[in-house]
């Protein structure tokens, strides 16, 4: 009988395992260990100390921010989510020498592309910097608002991370060099063993980043709470797809408003007239330097402007590029519902109501349980009406939907919203169709889970995204 030696679970037929891969591994642990030394002391000469970076704006070329300058304003809206602390921003840099000899000296100065602002310790967002403090003296006209002399930051030697081409290649060889032997000797368990090595890393990264996003969120909540001039030109915007004696009205479903120009949702079948010019089968845009209804002051007459005061416009959330998209729900045909993350869910109807209170206060609302347990409870804003409870009329025999963008939607006002927490129950489900159902009484239903019936179907992620499949659009939900 043959006596075999080695790893204990290995089966019939396999060759003993020699010490001298064992020997292999831990030179291999030496040699791991020693590049990580030499490339952490290299990391180390190359930090800056924690205590000299600040947090810092670069001003972009315009041609980099599609042609519109940077602002104060605009710099402490994306970093601050406030355009009115922009005060703070010049009190740390008013006075202070810029590299290309000029100086932010108040309020209404222009900020030249490369500027280098110094921002407050709670600045957040992708437009934030970390520079070190250089310690040098600046051409400054007038001190800063605390007194103290502080020189421009120097981004290039503190956002700058090199490694040295030997630790570098020290460090590739060792990595090579593991996963050939791991691959040779390892076998099951330094595979298992390197699973579980990534999924840790992963599981510690995965909590800061959300955190950050979540910041980014509550950010942009702040910013709609106080962005008056968005409202404005988005139902400025409905004036010029309104009734004339030309044509009927275009249903406009979506808006996006930005510093470049709007782009507007349409039906598939709908067309604008230059200087819009179409994205694709229901996108239209219009640049911000072709004006617009409320710049060219047209009057459309009194039947077109109350069905722009029929409309509802609110921030469904930011895109990609950080700007506002409105919703109209007046063309939901009833009920809205928002399926996905039960928390991030529940932000959104959250959200839409913090809009309607801003822009129709006093709108009536009843709030129903649905089935659901564990579903996170949402608080009505103060602007709006709520009812313990509403009688629903008897439901009227239902008629066919027309559909939403790509097929056409009729016009149904917000008189006052339905909201349901989690999926409704048998009783709510027929609560929510008496009032906001096809011949109900004419009420909006928002209901933050499955809701059988919704002509507008929304999903959310854990990541504070949305997705409305009907504009083909994701955004990001306020916190």
């Amino acid at each position: 009988m043959e006596t075999m030696s080695g790893n204990g679970d290995e089966g019939p037929g396999h060759r003993p395992v020699p010490s001298a891969p064992r020997g292999l591994l831990r030179a291999l642990a030496a040699l791991l260990a020693a590049c990580l030394v030499v490339l952490g002391g290299a990391a180390a000469s190359h930090a800056a100390p924690d205590d000299d970076l600040v947090k810092v704006f670069v001003v972009p070329d315009p041609a980099q921010s599609g042609g519109q300058l940077a602002t104060l304003r605009s710099v402490a809206a994306s970093t601050l989510g406030d355009a009115s602390r922009s005060g703070e921003i010049l009190d740390l840099n008013r006075g202070q020498a810029q590299r290309d000899g000029g100086a932010l000296n108040g309020p209404g100065d222009q900020l030249h592309p490369g500027w280098i602002l110094r921002l407050p310790e709670d600045a957040s967002g992708p437009d934030v910097r970390l520079a070190r403090d250089t310690g040098n003296q600046g051409t400054a006209t007038a001190p800063p608002a605390s007194g103290q002399q502080t020189s421009a930051p120097d981004t290039a030697r503190s956002t700058m991370f090199t490694i040295p081409l030997a630790a570098a290649i020290a460090v590739l060889g060792t990595i090579v060099l593991a996963l050939v032997t791991a691959a040779i000797v390892g076998r099951r368990k330094v595979r298992r063993a390197c699973a579980g090595a990534l999924r840790a890393l992963h599981g510690l990264g995965e909590p800061m980043r959300r955190s950050r996003r979540l910041t980014q969120r509550r950010a942009t909540g702040r910013r709609f709470a106080t962005d008056a001039d968005g409202v404005r030109r988005a139902y400025g915007t409905l004036g010029e797809f309104a009734a004339t004696r030309q044509r009927p009205e275009r249903p406009v479903h979506a808006v996006r408003v930005a510093a470049t120009g709007v782009t507007v949702w349409l039906t598939a079948g709908d067309s604008a007239d230059a200087p819009w010019t179409k994205v694709d089968g229901t996108r239209w845009r219009r640049p911000a330097a072709a004006g617009g209804w409320l710049s060219r002051g047209e009057d459309t007459g009194a039947t077109s402007r109350a069905a722009i005061e029929a409309a509802c416009l609110v921030r469904a959330g930011t895109d990609a590029d950080g700007e506002p998209v409105f919703v109209d729900l007046s063309r939901l045909d009833g009920v809205l519902g928002v399926s996905g993350d039960p928390g991030v869910a529940r932000d959104v109807v959250q959200n839409l109501l913090a809009e309607i209170a801003r822009i129709r206060p006093d709108t009536p609302v009843t709030v129903l349980r649905g089935a659901a347990d564990g579903v996170p409870p949402l608080s009505v804003p103060a602007g709006l009406r709520q009812l313990p409870r509403v009688d629903a009329p008897v439901t009227a025999v239902p008629v066919a939907g027309r559909g939403t963008v790509r097929a056409g939607a009729s016009r149904r006002p917000v008189r006052g919203l339905v909201v349901v927490a989690g999926t409704p129950d048998g009783p709510a489900a027929a609560e929510l169709a008496a009032l906001c159902g096809p011949g109900g009484a004419g009420w909006t239903g928002l209901v933050y889970g499955e809701a059988g019936g919704a002509h507008w179907r929304w999903h959310t992620d854990a990541d504070g995204h949305v997705d409305i499949p009907v504009l083909d659009v994701r955004l990001t939900v306020p916190a």
